[in-house]
């Protein structure tokens, strides 16, 4: 039997079980998996590091790199997460309403698995652990592909979710890894809709387009992250300077990084030289428009592909703007729908921005790195959705979820 099919079949067999879970067990199982995570953080660690070594000699960039490894403290931060996910209300079976008919039929909605979730991503070790954990949480059966950079490192914590499945005498097929790396087997994976209800691509637009266009399985879109900033004229230039280095700086190969930075041209003079010079401290390359390259001698001119571009690196595009309005115009035609923040005093603006900006999130005054389901207090996130059916933003407990009727009656027959 193709290893494919057999996976499939696993899943199907442990969908069942998962399904009608009880949430007590649910949480149990949860814990225990935090605990273990913790436990083996040393093996964890271990087989990172050869992911990063080879990541290395291929000349992964240091977005990548950081995307790719793992620390005891980002361990921590997997398990601390599902501990998160374990004191959150569990989803499943909740009644959403109901309503009487004239012939006497109860008709509700109630809320119930997805069923099997297939999940393709790259390399963002960190992804395993969520994924199963809100999989667990809204009894949905998980099957990941990951990339061949994080290999070792997805293997080693799939082997630690499936012996603390076993543990609790659940079947540990409830989440399954497909450790070929060949691009036939995922091809193959996106048509194995037989088994998978639902396939969720993470990672660069290439992988996103790839499973979009040639999966027979239903999908939900998460996206690139070309999240803008827009300094508008009536900004806090000392607040905007912190959030811009936080939103570029401090986790570069992100999605929700700023990428792009708008200025208005009435504080460009007085912000650009002190923003240039702290982004210099980390070494963050500008590509600028005239007005940019003219203040900063150090900025290289920016082409029409850097207004578009999720760099993922020490690069960001700066661009000067005559109004809000010129910003707003900018960002819905560069942006790719995840994360635009606005740094202003005008409330009219801050309000005029989160109307007409086409985005899953929008921020007044903070930072875009906080596009997290862990920072929205899900716990966890199965990924960033930036499509509009179903689910968009963060997507936590409830996006893994859909609901079925309940009908009660008493004998009624349709005349």
């Amino acid at each position: 039997m193709d290893l494919l099919e057999q996976i499939g079949r696993n899943a199907k067999l442990a969908e069942p079980i998962l399904r009608n879970l009880d949430a007590n067990s649910k949480n149990r199982i949860l814990r225990r998996v935090a605990k273990e995570l913790v436990d083996d953080t040393k093996a964890i660690l271990a087989a990172n590091e050869k992911d990063i070594k080879a990541g290395q000699e291929a000349g992964m960039s240091a977005g990548l790199i950081d995307r790719l490894q793992l620390t005891k403290e980002r361990i921590e931060a997997m398990a601390e997460g599902l501990c998160q996910l374990a004191d959150l209300d569990d989803p499943i079976g909740e009644v959403l309403g109901m309503k009487k008919r004239p012939n006497g039929l109860l008709i509700g909605q109630k809320r119930v698995p997805l069923g099997v979730v297939g999940i393709i991503y790259e390399a963002r070790p960190n992804v395993t652990a969520d994924a199963f954990g809100l999989c667990l949480k809204t009894g949905n059966v998980v099957i990941l592909k990951g990339g061949s950079d994080a290999l070792a490192s997805n293997t080693a914590i799939v082997e630690c979710i499936r012996k603390s499945l076993a543990g609790e005498q659940v079947n540990p097929d409830a989440i399954q890894l497909i450790t070929a790396t060949d691009r036939e087997t995922t091809e193959a994976f996106m048509k194995l809709n037989q088994y998978v209800d639902v396939l969720i691509p993470r990672g660069g637009r290439g992988l996103i387009q790839a499973v979009v266009h040639n999966s027979t399985i239903p999908v939900i879109e998460t996206g690139t992250g070309n999240c803008h900033i827009y300094v508008d004229e009536d900004a806090d230039l000392e607040m905007a300077t912190a959030i811009i280095i936080n939103a570029k700086t401090q986790r570069v190969g992100v999605c929700n990084a700023c990428e792009s930075l708008l200025i208005h041209k009435k504080v460009l003079r007085d912000l650009l030289p002190v923003l240039g010079e702290k982004l210099g401290k980390y070494k963050v390359e500008i590509r600028g428009d005239e007005e940019v390259c003219k203040l900063l001698k150090d900025a290289v001119a920016a082409t029409e592909e850097d207004w578009g571009k999720e760099y993922l690196d020490f690069t960001i595009s700066i661009k000067t703007v005559p109004s809000v309005e010129a910003a707003i115009a900018h960002i819905n035609r560069y942006n790719t729908k995840h994360s635009e923040a606005i740094i202003t005093r005008d409330y009219d603006h801050a309000q005029k921005f989160l109307e007409e900006v086409d985005a899953a999130a929008v921020y007044v005054n903070a930072s875009t790195r906080f596009t997290d389901g862990f920072e929205f207090g899900f716990g966890a996130e199965i990924g960033i959705s930036t499509q509009k059916l179903h689910a968009r933003g963060p997507m936590g407990l409830l996006a893994l979820t859909t609901t079925k009727y309940i009908i009660y009656g008493n004998g009624q027959i349709r005349p």
